[in-house]
């Protein structure tokens, strides 16, 4: 009789311990996603939503691009969960991917009108110096880009300088709103550790406004319509892309930027598939300076919205580039082609077209009137 009431106390002691490791895990997952929500972002509203419905690119409640695209291609037969599980690719870098800390100030300049430098920290992020003034492009700190701290692309690579390292900043660029171009935590980071309002397409603000970033520091612009900061010229231009942090699509714009001092002119792509808007940008604002452009994350099934290498040398022409600097790849595996497969096919088309290139390791500056050689140094490590 004692031996079967100690049989039935340790069953009970057993269940009540498994529910309370279930519990324990359930706290312990519901912690690690307190973040998620917000993460998500905000949706549009009032004042924000009129405006957004006035955009000649919104119309039925969402954001469009200028033709029609669609942001996936089938290929019958094709398995692409299969592909990204079972396929051969180097996706990964096997050695660690050399970075570089800039110097705090950059190389000095006897005239600061003709300073145009580049500073790449890795995917998107990118810190502009242009004429005196600094303008950060996408930044992504997070170890991962999405809304959750246990899943979701990991970071290939450190950030090659802590947040709290970078200089003083003039102006912070968003692109558009996907994980890997806007990220809370950083976000956050730069709302207490800058003072630069963030320049946004439409409808990026509701966002921003929902992680505590004042209205007097969000300045939200359609394609086309420009901002002065701290004496540079910004301006929204035209992108073919899509956006969205949630099952709701295309609920925010997305764009490329140009940057315009008074002498010299940075072109940034955002994410984009090829399009004739480069050449008129090109005509409108151009000649640029130097471009950075999306190389990276792209497949024969999104061609629409992401531009393969080739095609990114085509738009630097079209737009009168002097230099090309790619950006959008090393990061973040995002896509099912090699690590190094966008950088490859760069260079050889660069050569091909005779189009000046510099492909910097993370966190080396790039002086765009005195670039490095191109010296592959991607390929020890691929």
């Amino acid at each position: 009789m004692a031996r079967a009431q100690n049989t039935d106390v340790e069953r009970s002691l057993g269940r009540r311990m498994r529910g309370a490791a279930g519990l324990a895990a359930l706290a312990g997952l519901a912690w690690v996603a307190r973040d998620v929500p917000a993460a998500l972002g905000g949706r549009l509203s009032g004042a924000r939503a009129e405006r957004a419905a006035r955009s000649p690119q919104f119309r039925e409640g969402t954001f469009h691009n200028r033709a029609g695209t669609r942001t996936m291609i089938a290929e019958p037969g094709r398995n692409l969960v299969r592909e990204l599980i079972f396929g051969k690719q180097k996706r990964r870098p096997t050695a660690a991917v050399p970075l570089l800390r800039p110097s705090a100030g950059g190389p000095e300049a006897a005239d600061s009108a003709g300073e145009l430098n580049i500073v790449w920290y890795g995917h998107a992020s990118t810190l502009i110096e242009i004429e005196g003034r600094r303008v950060l492009l996408d930044p992504v700190w997070s170890e991962r880009c999405s809304p959750s701290g246990l899943v979701g692309p990991r970071r290939l690579h450190e950030p090659p300088v802590g947040i709290d390292e970078l200089p003083p900043l003039d102006a912070i660029l968003i692109s558009h709103d996907h994980y890997d171009h806007l990220d809370m935590a950083t976000v956050r980071a730069l709302l207490a550790g800058q003072s630069a309002p963030f320049l946004v397409p439409l409808g990026v603000g509701a966002h921003l406004d929902r992680w505590g970033v004042p209205a007097e520091r969000i300045i939200e612009l359609d394609w086309s319509e420009s901002h002065r900061v701290a004496g540079l010229e910004i301006t929204a231009t035209a992108a073919q892309h899509f956006s969205g942090r949630g099952l709701r699509r295309d609920g925010t714009l997305w764009s490329s930027w140009v940057v315009a001092g008074a002498h010299r002119k940075v072109f940034y792509t955002g994410d984009s598939g090829y399009f004739d808007g480069y050449a008129e940008i090109g005509a409108e604002h151009g000649p640029f300076d130097v471009t950075l452009m999306q190389i990276g994350a792209y497949d024969r099934a999104w061609p629409t919205i992401h531009m393969f290498p080739e095609e990114a040398v085509s738009a630097h022409l079209d737009l009168r580039g002097g230099l090309f600097v790619p950006v959008h790849w090393a990061t973040f595996n995002l896509a099912l082609h090699d690590w190094s497969e966008p950088v490859d096919r760069l260079w050889a088309e660069a050569k091909a077209r005779d189009v000046r290139l510099a492909v910097p390791r993370p966190g080396e500056r790039v002086v765009v009137d005195d670039p490095p050689a191109v010296d592959g140094w991607w390929q020890a490590v691929a």
